[in-house]
């Protein structure tokens, strides 16, 4: 008498192996692809937003504006080549001559501001805003000066417009 033998297989052939462990490589490859450019993604952006080009062109346009906004529309000096610019203004708001005067100029790749009194022009101090510089230019519009200043630090590089109305 025969007897028929059925065998109950629970295993996994070798092939269903392979198949498995290549969607699994497949899947786990493309998750640290994703992640890793994420990552780079992230950095980039941090590097971007807080750099020292973008903070000091942050600082450098709040400081001229600041400054030229207390400054007299009919007080300033203009270089010829655009290269420096010289306001004039109030120490004190209850002032009735105009005896301080604040210099915007680049120096060694850093925008500086040198602070003074007018009469006698006497020097107080010099403030070195932003590293960076690669070009700064002024210009001036009715009672608006402007200044154009571009800061490379070799990775990035970033072009500042700023404008400011001279009130006094």
């Amino acid at each position: 008498m025969r007897k028929n033998k059925t065998h109950n297989n629970q295993g996994f052939t070798i092939i269903e192996m392979v198949v498995a462990a290549a969607i699994a490589v497949i899947v786990v490859l493309s998750l640290a692809i994703a992640l890793s450019d994420s990552q780079r993604g992230w950095n980039a952006m941090y590097n971007r937003v807080y750099s020292d080009v973008v903070t000091g062109g942050h600082i450098a346009a709040r400081v001229f504006d600041a400054v030229v906004r207390k400054s007299s529309t009919q007080w300033f000096q203009l270089d010829k080549d655009g290269q420096g610019v010289e306001v004039y203004y109030y120490a004190d708001p209850n002032s009735v001559l105009i005896d301080r005067y604040a210099r915007f100029f680049q120096s060694e790749g850093n925008l500086c501001v040198e602070y003074g009194r007018r009469n006698p022009r006497e020097f107080l101090c010099v403030e070195t805003i932003c590293g960076n510089v690669s070009s700064c230019s002024f210009m001036q519009t009715g009672r608006s000066m402007q200044m154009v200043l571009t800061l490379d630090n070799g990775k990035e590089k970033l072009t500042t417009v700023t404008s400011a109305v001279m009130h006094n």
